[in-house]
């Protein structure tokens, strides 16, 4: 956002507000004065050095490896414990359920999150804990119960409900994540350094995911590690774990964020729509520290150094307001949501069972059959090969994520969004059709080309929106920051989108791969992607 006069003759900056806006640390201090301290002042973020913006990816390494962890597991480990596979669908259900409905109530709470750690640093850190458990459950449910239950059929429930759990737990937080972070990057950094940072993302993504395959296409129960421990599902945990909790404490130190700070101490934590037919969101008209509702006046004290805190009716009146205001969006914002669905409609339905289908359609193994038998074995070599395709496709993303800053000048973010698409739909086309070994694993780098896509060119899209509108705004005589909307609830928006497609492939592909198995899922992934590439042409606005 850029500073205006009007900012400062409406709202001048007191020094003691100055002083309540910046970190304990000194270091810390310097460099966070150059930021905005009240709301109603938008100062654009002063630029950030490159450590700073790999410190802020390392994040995305983490979860990416742990993601990787779980592509290439998850569905192992539940067939393992004897899933039944009417069951399977659910799994996927839970999850993505909770997050549609609650990603964008979170990430208007974080656009007013009072924290004195920042608005978007303690909901990562918290869902940073809920992935570790998760994580904790899914790998090693079986093993813990086992140790306290001896009976074979109840063991094999409890260890079906725990490692559900997991899953669902994991999913949730993995997903929810990411809306936080991008957030984070978009408060914290001047425009330039936003595309800069996207790509760093899309990098590090890539980085992670492809030592994630890796650690999961290696066999640790030949190792020194796999002896000592139960399982090599807990050898990969501790890589995972470890990793991890690394990269979430190098990104919370990464960059410093001003706390949020109204001139008066009190807050109003409500979202409205002040007009029919416009979209608006939590960082809406705000005078003389307030933010006026046209449904109800709820104050809540915002003390610094604590987050505001809503009673049950009022965050059924803030998800309520929330909905309007989606459902309000500018068309340009819906159309990219859509054809964001569509891209991780895509995406997962492939990713998800890939291990499986190197598994059962190229290798043509059985996981159902007995541990010890040759079908099951060669079920187990084709999902280990099934690694190294996932670990193919995130070198490949990483490299093109560079690639990328090179075609943008003379392709611009058209160019770029579809050509993933339509790379990805060729890629599973032929692999469906065309189910070997090493055709397969050639063509596992176009899925890079698709998940770096995902990462990138959806969320800048985004970004130049949002500089668009600022700049109409000043063009107009109007303040950068008046009548805006919070980054963290159109970040939230896009985001939903993942658990959407989630939800849709749980209720639709699931009942599909039960009833025609694995190889559905590669020709669903195509034809989708193929429908995507169209929408992607024709329905989306880029900024020229």
């Amino acid at each position: 956002m850029t500073l205006m006069k009007e900012s400062f003759h409406r709202v001048p900056p007191a020094a003691s507000e100055v002083a309540k806006a910046a970190m304990d640390c000194t270091g810390e201090k310097e460099e966070a004065l150059g930021q905005s301290v009240l709301r109603t002042g938008a100062v654009v973020p002063g630029k950030r050095a490159v450590g700073r913006l790999v410190m802020h990816s390392m994040a995305m390494f983490g979860r990416e490896f742990c993601y990787a962890v779980e592509a290439a597991f998850v569905t192992p480990v539940l067939l393992s414990v004897g899933l039944p596979k009417n069951l399977y669908s659910l799994v996927w259900l839970i999850s993505p359920i909770l997050g549609f409905v609650l990603q964008p109530v979170v990430g208007s709470a974080s656009d007013h999150c009072t924290c004195s750690w920042g608005r978007r640093r303690p909901y990562i850190l918290g869902l940073g804990i809920i992935l570790l458990l998760g994580m904790a459950l899914y790998l090693n449910g079986d093993v813990m119960i086992s140790a306290f239950i001896d009976e074979n059929e109840k063991r094999r429930t409890w260890a079906i409900v725990v490692t559900m759990l997991g899953v669902v737990l994991f999913d949730f937080a993995a997903d929810f994540i990411d809306g936080p972070i991008k957030a984070y990057l978009f408060d914290v950094c001047c425009h330039q350094d936003k595309e800069k940072g996207l790509h760093y993302h899309a990098l590090f993504t890539g980085l992670g995911g492809a030592l994630g395959y890796l650690t999961g296409a290696m066999d640790w129960g030949q190792t020194v590690l796999g002896y000592s421990l139960a399982s090599e599902f807990q050898v990969i945990f501790l890589f995972a774990a470890l990793v991890f909790v690394i990269c979430l404490t190098v990104h919370l130190c990464s960059i410093p964020e001003v706390p949020l700070r109204y001139k008066n101490e009190e807050a109003k934590f409500l979202l409205e729509v002040t007009e029919p037919h416009k979209y608006n969101s939590t960082e809406e008209e705000i005078k003389n520290g307030y933010l006026k509702s046209t449904c109800t006046e709820i104050k809540a004290a915002a003390k610094p150094g604590k987050c505001t805190v809503v009673s049950q009716d009022q965050r059924q009146m803030t998800l309520k307001s929330l909905l309007k205001t989606l459902l309000s969006m500018p068309s340009h914002y819906r159309c990219l949501c859509v054809s964001h669905l569509f891209g991780w409609m895509a995406f997962l339905s492939n990713m998800l069972f890939f291990t499986d289908f190197m598994g059962q359609v190229v290798y043509q193994g059985n996981p159902y059959a007995p541990h010890n038998s040759t079908l099951y074995l060669t079920y187990k070599a084709g999902v280990e090969m099934g690694c190294w395709g996932l670990c193919i496709n995130a070198i490949s993303s990483s490299v093109y994520s560079y690639v990328q800053k090179v075609l943008l000048p003379y392709i611009g973010l058209k160019g770029l969004y579809f050509i993933g698409y339509l790379l990805f739909g060729l890629g599973t086309g032929l692999i469906g059709l065309f189910p070997n070994v090493y055709s397969t694993l050639a063509l596992c780098s176009l899925f890079g080309v698709m998940s770096s896509t995902l990462y990138t060119v959806p969320f800048h899209l985004i970004a130049e929106y949002h500089r668009e509108e600022e700049s109409l705004k000043l063009q107009n005589g109007e303040q950068a920051g008046e009548h805006g909307r919070g980054k963290g609830i159109d970040c939230a928006a896009l985001t939903c989108m993942v658990q959407l497609a989630q939800i849709i492939l749980g209720v639709g592909l699931g009942l599909l791969v039960s009833v025609a198995g694995s190889a559905v899922t590669v020709i669903s992934a195509s034809t989708v992607a193929l429908v995507g590439c169209c929408f992607v042409a024709f329905c989306v606005r880029y900024v020229e």
